[in-house]
Parts: C-alpha cells; sequence; structure tokens
C-alpha cells in the first residue's frame, strides 16, 4: 500500500509515499504514533532512479516516498506541454506499482496555441481536436481520484484555478483524499476572470467536498478568495499550520501512518469511499458486500488479530505488498 503526497508550493512541490516492497507495518490507533514521527523525521532527499522528466523534478524524500516538483520556477512553477506529457505517466504508475501524482498550475502562454488557436478545417474539427485535449487535461486529474492510494494534499501559498502562469491547484487538490494547508494560504476559482468555466475538474468535485452549493456558486461565479480559516471551515481542508515546515512534517507523518497500515484495508476505505460519493446507500452497501466477499480473505485479518491476542507490538507485523 502507498499513501501518495502531494505537496503544494504556488503550484509546485508534489511528494508521494511509495511502498514498492513489503514493510513493517501496524496497526496504531494513537492520533500519530511515536514510530511514524521518528521516520518522517528522517527524510533525507535522494534522487529517484528511473524517473526523468522534462518539467519535474523526482527525489527520494524518505523511505517510501517520493517528492515531485514542478521545475520552472522562472514560470512559478506553471503547468506547460511537457507536463501534462510526463505528468500523467508518473500519476498512471500510482495505479500500477509506485505512487504517483502531479503537479499544480497552468501556463497559459505555452499552452495558448493549443487552447485558443486548435488545429482543424472546420467547426466539427476543431471541437474534436478541443474534446481530445480537454480529456487528456481531465485524466491528469482524475487518476489521482482512480489511484487507489490515499493521496494527502499540502498547500501553502496560492491554490488558484487558473491565471496565466498559475493555476489549476484547484483541481489538483480537490481530486486528493485528504487536504492540509498553511495560514497564509488561499483558494480561488479564477476561470470567469479568464473568459471560461472550470472544465477539467474543480465545478464537478468542490461541491462534494465542501457540501455547500452556495458557496461554491459564490466562489465560481465571482472568483473572489477564499482564505486559509474559511477553507478550514468550509471543509476543503482539515488542518491548518502556521508555516511549510510544521505542514509538512505533519503530511509526511501522516503518509507514514496510513502507509503503516494494511494496504488491502485502506485502499479498499479508499475505494469504497469513492464509490459511496457518487451512489445511494443501498447500491454502496451492494457494493460493498461484492468487494469484501473476496477482500475479506486477507491474511491481513489474521496477522492483525495474531498480533493482538499475542500483545505484540502491531508496528512489527508485516503485510505483503499488494
Amino acid at each position: 500500500m502507498a499513501a501518495a503526497f502531494a505537496a503544494v508550493r504556488r503550484f509546485g512541490n508534489l511528494l508521494i509515499p511509495r511502498l514498492t516492497a513489503s514493510s513493517n507495518l501496524g496497526l496504531n490507533l494513537r492520533p500519530m504514533s511515536a514510530f511514524t514521527q521518528e521516520e518522517a523525521s528522517k527524510a533525507s532527499p535522494e534522487e529517484a532512479p528511473g524517473h526523468s522528466y522534462e518539467s519535474l523534478r523526482v527525489t527520494a524524500a524518505q523511505k517510501h516516498v517520493l517528492h515531485v516538483q514542478l521545475n520552472r520556477p522562472e514560470k512559478r512553477n506553471a503547468m506547460n506541454k511537457a507536463f501534462w506529457r510526463s505528468g500523467l505517466q508518473i500519476l498512471e504508475a500510482c495505479l500500477h506499482e509506485e505512487a504517483g501524482a502531479g503537479a499544480l498550475g497552468i501556463d497559459l502562454m505555452d499552452m495558448a496555441s493549443d487552447l485558443l488557436q486548435p488545429t482543424g478545417d472546420d467547426s466539427a474539427r476543431i471541437s474534436w481536436h478541443l474534446h481530445s485535449l480537454l480529456t487528456r487535461y481531465q485524466e491528469t486529474f482524475s487518476v489521482i481520484e482512480k489511484c487507489p492510494k490515499p493521496v494527502i494534499a499540502a498547500i501553502h501559498g496560492g491554490c488558484i484555478a487558473p491565471a496565466p502562469h498559475s493555476g489549476n491547484g484547484l483541481d489538483l487538490i480537490t481530486a486528493c483524499d485528504i487536504r492540509y494547508s498553511t495560514r497564509d494560504s488561499f483558494f480561488q476559482v479564477k476561470e470567469v476572470d479568464v473568459g471560461l468555466a472550470a472544465d477539467v475538474g474543480t465545478l464537478q468535485r468542490l461541491p462534494k467536498v465542501i457540501g455547500n452549493q452556495s458557496l461554491v456558486n459564490e466562489l465560481a461565479y465571482t472568483a473572489r478568495k477564499m482564505m486559509a480559516d474559511e477553507a478550514l471551515e468550509s471543509g476543503l481542508v482539515s488542518r491548518l499550520f502556521p508555516d511549510k515546515e510544521s505542514m509538512l512534517d505533519a503530511a509526511f507523518t501522516l503518509a507514514a501512518e496510513i502507509s503503516s497500515k494494511s494496504p488491502v484495508a485502506v485502499q479498499s476505505t479508499k475505494i469504497n469511499l469513492i464509490y459511496s460519493r457518487d451512489h445511494s446507500v443501498m447500491e454502496s452497501l451492494n457494493y460493498m458486500k461484492s468487494w469484501n466477499m473476496s477482500m475479506l480473505q486477507t491474511k491481513d485479518i489474521m496477522k492483525s488479530v495474531q498480533a493482538a491476542i499475542e500483545k505484540k507490538d502491531l508496528k512489527t507485523v508485516s503485510f505483503s505488498k499488494l
């Protein structure tokens, strides 16, 4: 199991815990266990082998953790064409072996030819081209939600969707499972200010995340800023921190805590939470029955129960890679 971990600095960084081999995992019901805090404090970035991208820098932040950074500081780390190619490759890897995530921001200047001057001999062909283009852009964020591994977003600075040399932050974080933020962060649905409607996830996911259609409408129609305190109150983020360092420490600790659990249990939980969000209670209960009639056969249950009976430290339980 892996918890995919996204850290955002004005549309910049992604940190991604990856579990590509079995490890000593345990069940600890304390808010944050001592052993995960110790693991989080040992972060020492190393170059991640097999990850070389034009617009992204990937390092090993700590054991089982990848740190993915959008490597375009001169453009405030905004997404460009190269990102949409390489970012999706990393994201799709999350569905198979390693955890993955994308990055934040869209460079409208770099993307102008595709968005404002699409190819095609007539309206039908231009529309077909744009449909294909938007499908690829949407999938870059949807694949985060499809990833069975939990994704944690850590936001500091502006989280906007979109504006020239910025944006698409809300599209990414609303596809994540857990969101942390610093107190100086703000959130903005900016599309109406650049003459378009948000089209890669914000309008579809934000209402489900905060559960307040009136507030979503206000934000989307006016492009006003939502400050960090309001984001916490509305449920967009679950915790606020005074600075980037304390937030990242907490996010790393949370990622380590999640990754210590049974991968069958955690990933099954995410899949069923998302299914339940989009279906009725009865449909979701029926789906859960079909799901667990196979997942209940996991050895992880017996390992955990046996450790509890023998009063062993549950962090010594080793779960097989999923």
